[in-house]
């Protein structure tokens, strides 16, 4: 081999090494920035396919372009009726400005840091502001949830058992921390899309103490029922026996009205009797007096009558004869 063609052979080697090293890619995921020792040089690069740099002095710095996660670590922080909880938040950005991220913090792990930052002091900041009733009492569609069929007072104290009415919600304290979160994370190129409060455990220490005053609330709310109940059960039985008194007076008094009528009629029917026949009414009075006899003189008893009294002078009328 001749010096010309090793010569040649050596030039085309460095020639596509120098392609090599200066050609780059650039993927759909992806958008980069060119730095040279150290500084960015140019704009950055958005669009994907093949891209050449000066090789060896010029280096390619990929930033990813597509939804990125965050998920805070559980932090505990105050409610505004000082109630300590466990709050658990998650977001989703992405980077817009890929200069000014680079120029701010390089990776995205300096990233990360600084949402943790930003997102975690906002969300304790909202919650410090809020009662605990409006963090954590939500229905599955993330509304406010009431208590239906009452009415808290106009002053926003709930009565015995039933909670004050919401204000705001955790949607809308979430949305307060996007708000205030989004223009600070924007001066770092990054888009803040939405963020979330995804779990909420209460304090250990103060976790026996809410379970026993929801103990203690019930059960006042149960006596109070057993109070409401024992009421309507006296009202009930007092109704119950003026009833009865009433009706017992109102048949006793439609009994007595029949007995009168009954003792007319019989009476009447008496009277006919003894005008009719005389016979029988002699009969009559024969029959009453044995009734009678029957009834006061018994086995043991004993009966002092004047011989002038009608119930002797039946007596006296069958005395047996003295003997001679």
């Amino acid at each position: 081999m001749t010096t010309n063609k090793i010569i040649a052979l050596t030039a085309g080697i460095l020639a596509a090494l120098l392609l090599f090293l200066s050609a780059y890619t650039v993927n759909q995921t992806e958008q980069a920035i060119i730095t040279q020792f150290g500084r960015p040089i140019g704009d950055p690069v958005t669009e994907p396919g093949l891209h050449f740099k000066l090789p060896l002095i010029q280096q390619v710095t990929r930033i990813d372009r597509r939804y990125l996660a965050w998920d805070g670590p559980m932090v505990e922080m105050s409610t505004k009726d000082k109630t300590y909880i466990q709050v658990d938040t998650f977001a989703r950005w992405r980077i817009t400005d890929p200069m000014r991220y680079f120029l701010r913090l390089r990776d995205e792990r300096s990233a990360q840091s600084r949402l943790e930052d930003i997102l975690g002091s906002e969300t304790r900041t909202a919650v410090a502001r809020h009662e605990l009733i409006e963090v954590v009492r939500v229905d599955k569609n993330r509304k406010p949830l009431q208590d239906e069929g009452v009415m808290a007072s106009q002053s926003g104290v709930g009565t015995l058992g039933v909670l004050r009415p919401i204000q705001f919600g955790r949607q809308e304290i979430e949305k307060g921390v996007f708000q205030a979160a989004a223009p600070k994370l924007a001066e770092f190129g990054i888009e803040l899309l939405d963020i979330r409060l995804k779990r909420i455990n209460y304090n250990p220490e103060v976790l026996e103490r809410i379970y026993q005053r929801m103990i203690s609330e019930r059960q006042q709310i149960a006596q109070r029922f057993r109070s409401e109940g024992e009421g309507e059960a006296a009202r009930i039985s007092g109704r119950k026996e003026r009833d009865i008194n009433e009706i017992q007076s109102t048949a006793y008094k439609r009994v007595q009205e029949i007995r009168g009528e009954a003792d007319a009629k019989a009476t009447e029917i008496y009277a006919r009797a003894y005008t009719q026949r005389p016979e029988a009414a002699e009969f009559y009075r024969f029959l009453k007096s044995m009734e009678t006899y029957r009834k006061v003189i018994g086995d043991e008893a004993t009966v002092v009558l004047s011989t002038n009294s009608d119930l002797f002078n039946l007596l006296k009328r069958f005395e047996p004869k003295s003997r001679p």
